[in-house]
């Protein structure tokens, strides 16, 4: 009895349990779980900074400006491409190749996304968790995957320091009604001409800051739009914020670009994109830091504390780096709107 009980047990699947992701679908996952492949950058950061031992690879390598400002041993993993989002070109043999315990995508859970993890997981026979990659949800998509992955104390460290940062963001907001709030660009690619319309995820960290987004049709249109100089001139922004360093070099000499208030007044910043972009690029996690330093350049009289400062604990807290003074200061060198002479 004791042999044929032994075997039946030997015989059984791994332990699992049970979850419900963002979608509300009903998960068995495995009761350990060792290796994640991450669906698009966006999950890859969430899975980075609450288990970065579980990640199998970054869908995109990290580039050589980026390495400093991941810990090293997260540094060189390889290139996994992915399966969501724009340009997913994970082969799904590759995949199988890791082998993963499981597979995670974080941002929209549209039924478009819904439909690609029920496939891919009845194809592959791998639990595929859907993550509601939303700003608001942040808390809760980090307290959720810290479940998922053995690692609570991790997830509710972070949750909780986000939950206080948009408490900040909250108290300074109580007291600006929405006619002075901050009318603001987001600039994208080279020339400055592609943005956010309100309600995008790419501009979503504006509005969570504080500002207007001046590319606000009334929520006709969402998503990426290209727009014209004129349109810009005429919606005449306070602020713009750029990641782009070809258009924050070119912005203040452009004479396309003079008559927007904000470049005449010397309001545009250079968002830091390492190792992933604090606006965006991806819509994850790392928009975090780029709150508070938004908050900060629409609010600079009402958020208190240091950016340096503030910047080397987040990279610390979150991002596992210690950053020496060469690595904030490449980080930093135009975030507090110093024009290039």
């Amino acid at each position: 009895m004791r042999s044929l009980l032994a075997f039946v047990l030997l015989a059984s699947p791994a332990a699992a349990r049970t979850i419900t992701d963002s979608a509300g679908r009903i998960v068995d996952i495995p009761d350990e779980i060792e290796t994640v492949f991450a669906a698009g950058p966006p999950a890859s950061v969430l899975v980075y900074v609450i288990a970065p031992e579980t990640l199998t690879g970054w869908p995109r390598a990290l580039r050589p400006e980026e390495r400093d400002y991941i810990a090293e041993p997260y540094r060189d993993l390889p290139e996994t491409g992915r399966l969501t989002g724009r340009g997913g070109e994970a082969n799904l043999e590759r995949v199988l190749e890791i082998a993963p315990d499981l597979i995670l995508d974080f941002g929209s859970v549209r039924d478009t996304y819904v439909d690609l993890a029920n496939r891919v997981q009845e194809q592959m026979d791998i639990p595929y968790v859907l993550i509601d990659g939303r700003f608001e949800n942040t808390p809760d998509a980090l307290r959720l995957l810290g479940e998922v992955l053995g690692k609570p104390e991790r997830g509710e460290r972070l949750a909780r320091d986000a939950e206080e940062t948009f408490a900040r963001i909250d108290t300074i907001l109580a007291e600006i009604p929405e006619e002075d709030r901050p009318r603001t660009y987001l600039a994208r690619g080279p020339d400055g001409l592609e943005t956010g319309m309100t309600g995008s995820i790419n501009t979503e960290i504006i509005e969570r800051a504080g500002g207007v987004n001046v590319a606000d049709d009334g929520g006709r249109t969402q998503g990426l739009v290209q727009v014209s100089p004129e349109q810009v001139i005429v919606s005449d922004p306070e602020i713009v914020v750029t990641w782009d360093p070809t258009f924050y070099g070119r912005v203040w000499s452009d004479p396309l670009w003079a008559g927007v208030d904000a470049v005449r007044s010397g309001q545009v910043f250079l968002s830091p994109t390492a190792p992933f972009g604090w606006i965006d690029r991806p819509p994850s996690l790392n928009r975090m830091m780029g709150l508070r330093w938004m908050a900060r350049l629409f609010y600079p009289d009402r958020w208190e504390g240091d950016l340096r400062e503030e910047t080397a604990e987040f990279y610390k807290t979150w991002y596992r780096v210690d950053l020496g003074d060469a690595e904030l200061d490449r980080l930093l060198e135009w975030a507090e709107g110093r024009p290039p002479e």
